[in-house]
């Protein structure tokens, strides 16, 4: 199999990575992850974020970054990240109401444009993290595939969550494969449920960034799992990312549900080694 680079998306370490950045970073090491994908920087600098990074061999190919990031900061908000090393700065949650399919999408099609020419002037590439409603047809395609269509790949690229892609009730193997060539990132995220296709099982935000409230989780018994403990079929999805020429394997664990965040995050790397990488 293809020697992946293996990194963690750091949401899931947002409860370390509040009191402790330089711990839980020194920890992502040690536990055998080659690289992160911020989300958040807590406060710190792009220059001490480097630095932490640096010491403890950790690379940084990617971002979750809203776009807001560099509508207000500009040139300055790209050298952050920059600085960081990021190649990739990734989209990781859009308005529904603003995409394909709605009266806002033209607007929200020249945002994202006007971003992706922003960051490849600067040699980093527009990545979008989808959930589950971008694969919801507008017309006779998703909304995904309409907003791929739309904007110049040069611009923006997908960021697959598999666990989304499953959820939504489409293969993630066969999407990886669809866009080949073009899928550099992939985050692995297994999850349990009863039902696929079941709505919102996720905490969505409001206008203010604040959670709204959403039923579907505790009725369809969703829960994220380590890698290999849930639904998801992950060597299919290794083989579909090795012909697709993906680069990074990023895992994903949103919520450990009161299990030890860097536990469960040693948990799915630990799968990941039996599977030989």
């Amino acid at each position: 199999m293809k020697k992946f680079r293996i990194g963690i998306q750091l949401y899931g370490l947002r409860d370390r990575m509040e009191k402790d950045m330089a711990g839980t970073l020194r920890a992502v090491k040690e536990i055998g992850y080659d690289c992160v994908e911020f989300a958040g920087y807590f406060g710190k600098s792009a220059e001490e974020i480097r630095a932490m990074l640096d010491s403890n061999g950790l690379q940084c190919p990617s971002v979750h970054q809203g776009l807001d990031f560099y509508e207000e900061g500009g040139q300055s908000a790209v050298d952050y990240i920059k600085t960081l090393g990021a190649k990739f700065s990734a989209i990781p949650w859009y308005d529904a109401a603003k995409l394909p399919g709605s009266a806002a999408w033209e607007e929200t099609k020249a945002l994202f444009i006007r971003n992706g020419e922003l960051l490849a002037k600067n040699g980093i590439q527009l990545l979008y993290h989808n959930h589950d409603f971008e694969f919801v047809k507008v017309g006779e395609k998703y909304r995904h595939d309409y907003m791929m269509e739309q904007i110049p790949r040069s611009l923006l690229k997908p960021e697959f969550d598999t666990c989304w892609v499953r959820y939504a009730g489409e293969d993630p193997c066969r999407y990886i494969l669809k866009y080949s060539g073009d899928v550099e990132i992939v985050h692995l995220k297994d999850f349990t449920c009863k039902r696929l296709a079941d709505g919102p099982a996720y905490a969505l935000i409001d206008a203010d960034g604040k959670p709204m409230e959403s039923g579907s989780r505790e009725d369809n018994a969703f829960r994220f799992r380590p890698l290999g403990q849930g639904m998801q079929d992950i060597p299919a999805i290794l083989s579909a990312a090795e012909k697709a020429g993906t680069e990074y394997l990023i895992v994903e664990q949103d919520d450990a549900y009161g299990q030890d965040t860097l536990e469960a995050a040693a948990q799915s790397r630990q799968y990941l080694s039996e599977l030989g990488l």
